[in-house]
């Protein structure tokens, strides 16, 4: 109880005064979702409004080591507070698991239960110092904010971290399918079902923050109205009782050229030596585990196909990232063979900048919505590969609806592991056809609508402002 106060008490050192808002930050802890958030922090202490990140220390550590295009700690109005939560499990990755759903960050995501009480007392102390407080919660920590609802002048916002398309599914499945002409029209008729996508332990999880949403003032969701307007429209369709904002991306989209070149990671110094979009840039994000037959498959596809390639190869994350990391090995002679072709990476990248390199012409993904978003935003089509979660679903988005991409791996054939030949196709496909120069036309297209969007003037910029004008308003 005493940490609590110490968090409580620092909150009020911060030189409030009562006419402020301030806003309390809670992300579910993995990478995906700590990221967005951080982000979203930066963009909302922009615009002078004091920002609480609330986390179990290991977590805050990770999103400010990660977080790339600025420093948190150089902001004078951000604060990070790290709460103590008792020891939690943190077994390894099990690539031979029947489901390639991450479990293993699972006992992370369950110990934020003992945030509830120090996101109270936090948010109580700022209450009775400024005007009012907003909590801005990942839609997966509803249980840890309930309480606020119980403090007069604090709001809570529930942000959605998946596509606009993927949010509204689930919704509206959940609802019965109602406005089902309407949906009919944006919609195909094969979307995935949700099986094996989660594990029923998650879903059970999440069906119980959900449940919780009278709590939320409104909804921020992670989706940009250039991009998945149908969708955002049929969601204030079926939430006509909520103010719904549509506020993405938070990533930076453009990067200074003056970086010192000892700032710059070596892949970096390595695509400028590439023709234009040339390379194949392949990552399957933080939380997807493969067994050593799956890699040795994926590594002599990407040989194969006779693309240039730059392939991070990185053990998924366990629920504290701090920790001894397995080394994921290749076959024998691997890296020397494709030497002139192509190179392996084994540390964190600066992933936004090497999609947005002029060599980059392509994305191997498993689609997770953080990097769909960053690809499309840098112009970048994107060979399809889902894991879990919603990323089956956000590839009907990318490659049906947008068409900014293509299936490298079929969902339907999850069982079984993906063949050397059909990776290669599946690359070649996307780099070296007609069809992959259209979808390369049609992301560089979309791209600059989403850049456009955030500028000054555009359409997400200005739902950012309505989003801030709320908060602040007399």
């Amino acid at each position: 109880m005493a940490n609590h106060q110490n968090h409580q008490n620092q909150a009020l050192a911060c030189g409030l005064n009562s006419s402020q808002v301030v806003v309390v930050m809670v992300p579910l802890p993995a990478q995906g979702h700590l990221n967005q958030l951080l982000h979203l922090s930066r963009l909302i202490s922009a615009y002078d409004i004091p920002v609480h990140f609330v986390g179990a220390a290991t977590h805050n550590r990770q999103a400010k080591l990660r977080v790339h295009g600025w420093n948190p700690n150089s902001a004078t109005n951000f604060h990070f507070h790290d709460i103590s939560v008792p020891p939690f499990p943190c077994p390894p990755p099990d690539p031979t698991a029947p489901k390639k759903f991450p479990s293993q960050i699972l006992p992370s995501i369950y110990a934020t239960r003992h945030l509830r009480d120090p996101v109270r007392e936090l948010v109580g102390g700022l209450s009775s110092q400024a005007r009012r407080v907003i909590v801005i919660y990942d839609s997966g920590m509803a249980t840890v904010v309930q309480d606020v609802v119980s403090i007069p002048n604090a709001e809570a916002y529930p942000f959605h971290s998946v596509s606009a398309f993927a949010m509204f599914l689930y919704l509206w499945e959940g609802m019965g399918t109602p406005l089902e002409e309407e949906a009919k029209r944006y919609v195909p008729d094969d979307v995935p079902s949700l099986e094996d996508c989660l594990t029923s332990d998650f879903m059970d999880f999440l069906n119980g923050q959900y449940q919780l949403k009278s709590i939320a003032s409104g909804n921020l969701f992670y989706a940009n109205r250039a991009m998945e307007k149908p969708y955002i429209d049929l969601m204030d369709g079926i939430l006509p009782d909520k103010k719904n904002w549509a506020i993405g991306p938070f990533n930076p989209v453009e990067f200074s050229k003056k970086k010192a070149p000892n700032d710059r990671h070596m892949c970096l110094e390595w695509l400028d030596k590439q023709a234009p979009k040339s390379v194949i840039y392949v990552s399957f994000g933080t939380t997807t585990s493969f067994t050593e037959e799956e890699i040795e498959e994926l590594a002599l596809g990407l040989e194969h196909s006779k693309q240039k390639f730059i392939w991070v190869l990185r053990e998924a994350d366990k629920g504290d990232v701090f920790g001894e990391v397995r080394k994921i090995e290749l076959p024998k002679e691997y890296e020397e063979r494709v030497r002139n072709m192509g190179i392996v990476v084994r540390d964190w990248v600066p992933q936004l900048e090497i999609l947005g390199h002029p060599s980059t012409g392509g994305f191997l993904s498993h689609c997770g919505w953080n990097s769909c978003l960053e690809s499309i935003t840098m112009g970048v089509p994107i060979g399809a590969w889902p894991m879990h979660s919603d990323q089956p679903r956000n590839t009907v988005l990318i490659t049906k609806v947008l068409k900014v991409g293509t299936v490298v791996r079929d969902w339907s054939r999850r069982n079984e592991v993906a063949a050397a030949d059909t990776i290669g196709e599946g690359v070649k496909k996307l780099m070296a056809s007609e069809e992959g120069e259209e979808m390369r036309k049609r992301a560089k297209e979309l791209g600059g609508a989403i850049r456009r969007s955030v500028a000054e003037g555009g359409a997400s910029r200005l739902e950012f402002d309505s989003f801030i004008a709320h908060i602040t308003r007399p």
